[in-house]
């Protein structure tokens, strides 16, 4: 199944004991690279985040965002002077060590840990249920990526049976057009036979001949193409197989561009590259 790297996911609770929100977004990426914005008082539950999304996805820039709002809002803050001198005492040292340090606001102090005594939820309780919430976020990620990757898919097929189409169309013409590739060559060896030796003109004739023959790029051109479609149907990040098959593809198109010297192979060698880039940049967003 095709994953696309693009997806957003956004899960609340609101409890007793206060409100959660989680976000995470998805976007393309070379690797796995996740940020992670968390309260202070819920920081230590990144490794465990940053752990389920290593077993969970491949590629992709992953931002999530955890808001937590406590219940009991106009509760009385008490602060804590012993902790508040500890911390005072530590800012002098720093401000006698390092003068150009920048010193705290005292909004900042009262965020500190342990500087407020306010009455406050369960933090375990807390951190399970944000734990719970992460896994439901990255549950809907993942379904989104899903959805995102069958419409990537489908738009690829579609360009694949246009380029088999080009590739029949070349093989439908293909006579034709060596007959004509072989007109032109004549005409073009008959004027410089006065210029040339026999046993050179008859070599000169074979080479251009084979040069001429596209035959064996359209043979290629359909495997990679059986190739693509395999690759689409299995399982696994699959992106960086399909951005070098889109390598072959063009190194295909363009050697089939530079052997033609008749108008319908140029025609469908230049179709053919503009449906190897859109199938491109479509698959730079699959993981």
């Amino acid at each position: 199944m095709v994953h696309s790297m693009t997806a957003f996911s956004r899960q609340d609770l609101d409890a007793d004991w206060g409100y959660l929100q989680l976000e995470l977004r998805s976007v393309n990426q070379r690797y796995l690279e996740p940020h992670f914005r968390l309260p202070e008082t819920l920081r230590d539950l990144e490794p465990h985040f940053r752990e389920a999304l290593r077993g969970r996805l491949a590629r992709g820039k992953i931002e999530c965002h955890l808001r937590f709002t406590p219940a009991g809002g106009d509760a009385r803050l008490t602060v804590n002077r012993t902790r508040l001198a500890t911390l005072a005492t530590a800012l002098a040292e720093v401000r006698e060590n390092v003068p150009e340090a920048a010193m705290p606001d005292a909004l900042a102090l009262l965020d500190h840990p342990g500087v407020l005594d306010a009455p406050g939820p369960d933090m375990e309780i807390v951190k399970s249920e944000a734990r719970a919430l992460f896994r439901s976020a990255l549950d809907d990620l993942e379904a989104g990526r899903a959805r995102e990757g069958d419409k990537l898919a489908a738009l690829i097929d579609e360009r694949l049976d246009a380029i088999l189409e080009q590739i029949a169309e070349v093989h439908r013409l293909l006579p034709d057009i060596l007959a004509r590739q072989r007109d032109q060559l004549h005409e073009r060896l008959e004027s410089a036979k006065a210029e040339l030796e026999p046993q050179r003109l008859e070599a000169e004739m074979v080479l251009v001949a084979q040069k001429a023959d596209v035959a064996e790029e359209l043979d290629r051109l359909e495997t990679h193409v059986a190739e693509v479609r395999r690759q689409l149907a299995s399982k696994g990040p699959i992106g960086r197989r399909l951005d070098f098959l889109m390598q072959e593809l063009n190194r295909e198109a363009n050697t089939l561009s530079s052997k033609s010297i008749v108008a319908d192979t140029t025609r469908c060698a230049v179709e053919l590259k503009v449906l190897i880039e859109q199938m491109r940049e479509q698959i730079q967003n699959i993981e």
